[in-house]
This record gives C-alpha cells, structure tokens and sequence, in this order.
C-alpha cells in the first residue's frame, strides 16, 4: 500500500509540477518526510535525502514535460540554458550548505520558502507581464490577438538570479521554478506559457546538476526513486497537456492553501523543535 501511495505521489507531482512549472519537489519534499513517520515499512527519510531523492526525479518529470512542451512549440531553450550556466554551481552551493542545516533548521527554512511560494501563486493570477530589458537578449512572439510582442534580459542579471535558484533548488530539492516563473514574467517580458515550459527544461538541468551533487554526498533513497519515477513521468506529460488544454485556476487555488498548511507546519516543527 505504502509504495503504492509513493507512485501516486509522483504522479501528482509530476502532473502538478509540469502543469505549473513548479517541477514538483515542493509536494514529494516534505511527503517523503512525513510518510516515513507515519508507515512502519518506510524508513524516516531524513531532509538532505529527500531533497536528493526529489531532485534526481524531477530529472524525469523535467524531461517528461519538456518533451511535450517542446511539441507545442512553447520552450525558449536558448533562454533555459543561459540560466543553466547560473544554475550549475548555484546547485553546488546548495549541496555544500545542506550538510551545515541540521533537521529543525531546515524545517524552518523549508517552511519559509514554501511561504515564498505561496505568496507567488497568489500573486501569479495577478502577476502583470513586464515589457522585459531594452539591452541584451530579446526575443518576439505573436500573442493570442496576432500582434507581435518582445521580451528580453540582460544575461548578467539573469545569470546572477539563476545562481541563487540554483543555491535554492538544490538545497531544498524543489526545482526552483516557484521563483524562474514569476522572475521570468515580471523582470523579463516573458508570456505565461513559455515562462512555464522554459522553466521545466531548466528543472531538468538544474536536477541533473543537482543530481550528480547529491549523488556524491550519498543523499539519494533509491528505492523510493524508483517508486516515485514512473509516475513523475507519466504526471510530466500529463501536466504539459492540461496547460494548454485546462484553465490552472483552481489547481492553482488547492495548490495555494496545500503549500499554506504545509509551510506553517515545518514552521512550527522548526520553531519549536516538534517531531513530525
């Protein structure tokens, strides 16, 4: 049953993840940790692990989705991989920090920055496209009334907020795209649906880094990936399709108050040192 429930979370995830950019880590995180508290057959996973654990498969939702983004048409793979070159030793750093977060500190911060998440899916319905950068990159696009429209970054200042992504996705194991998303249409101009599918190619490259980092230091649960793989991939594909299918907006309502409890309560468990 356990494994069972371990293979629908990575469906979720995935479908979630892919469908709002998000990439997922921010539901199999924190569901590795207190499923292993509350089944006897599932050892306690503790946080470094299961941000490894998350990161190595949001490889597969990463590439999941990015191949059925890529069929729409809707990924600047260009832009994606100059915030890879951020990304890279930003998911480095993040490694190394892990090792120096003890449990309750990193529910803290957890919890903190799912509060960061929940308030951008507030903001998203509301979130204004930017008209992005005069200098640097640019890039045009025809909108939904035929007109053409640009948006652009200057590659310095992407490459620096992609550092502190990348510190951020691979200490906490979620990807990073609850802040690639926002920063991408507000700084840069991007429209909505490229910002979601770039972000999913730079989850995957970001996880791929992130990976090989967690690898090393021994904080992937193997047995768990696989559990969680299959369904991770199917959820990308299946999140990819509901974009552009299905209006987010309710999604984007449960998703806003799942992350609201759940940010409160690694709050608390931070705060006051509480077991789960």
């Amino acid at each position: 049953m356990e494994w069972i429930l371990l293979v629908i979370m990575g469906l979720v995830a995935g479908t979630f993840g892919s469908l709002l950019g998000l990439g997922g880590g921010l539901i199999v995180v924190p569901a590795l940790i207190m499923l292993g508290s509350q089944f006897d057959s599932l050892a306690y996973t503790p946080p470094q692990v299961a941000a490894g654990t998350s990161l190595f498969v949001m490889i597969f939702t990463g590439i999941s989705s990015t191949l059925s983004y890529l069929k729409q048409k809707t990924v600047d793979y260009k832009s994606a991989f100059l915030f890879f070159v951020g990304i890279a030793p930003g998911t480095v750093l993040g490694v190394i920090a892990s090792r120096f977060v003890d449990t309750e500190l990193f529910f803290l911060y957890f919890g903190l920055f799912m509060l960061v998440v929940v308030g951008s899916l507030f903001l998203r319905g509301n979130l204004r496209q930017g008209s992005g950068m005069s200098k640097g990159v640019t890039r045009s696009y025809i909108d939904e009334t035929g007109e053409r429209q640009t948006y652009g970054y200057r590659p310095s200042v992407a490459i620096s907020l992609s550092v502190f992504i990348g510190f951020v996705s691979s200490l906490f194991g979620v990807g990073g795209g609850a802040l690639v998303v926002p920063v991408m249409i507000v700084l840069f101009g991007f429209p909505a649906r490229t910002a979601v599918a770039t972000s999913m190619l730079v989850i995957f490259l970001s996880a791929v880094s992130g990976s090989v980092s967690h690898l090393v230091a021994g904080h992937i649960a193997w047995l768990y990936a696989l559990a969680l793989i299959p369904g991770a991939w199917f959820g990308g594909q299946l999140g990819a399709w509901m974009n552009r299918k299905l209006s987010s907006a309710m999604l984007v309502h449960v998703l806003r108050v799942m992350f609201l409890l759940l940010a409160l309560r690694f709050v608390y468990q931070g705060i006051t040192g509480s077991g789960l």
